[in-house]
């Protein structure tokens, strides 16, 4: 399942990373790597702002829809 489809407030687990490589270790750099635990805090029309280790990161619709939870 796409992490757009999580609720705000839910706390899920990166499965996994869909995507080329170049998009793979841009997420993995921003701390999305697989078994992170990451709780949704905002979603607005698809686009996500996340709380990922000890930061905040706003994704659009079609990066979210890359890491699978």
């Amino acid at each position: 399942m796409p992490l757009t489809l999580a609720q705000v407030g839910e706390q899920v687990t990166i499965r996994r990373i869909a995507g080329k490589d170049e998009v793979r270790l841009h997420l993995a750099e921003l701390g999305f790597v697989e078994d992170a635990v990451v709780t949704v805090v905002s979603a607005l029309a698809g686009n996500l702002i996340l709380q990922v280790k000890d930061g905040r990161v706003a994704l659009d619709a079609g990066l979210a829809s890359r890491i699978l939870i």
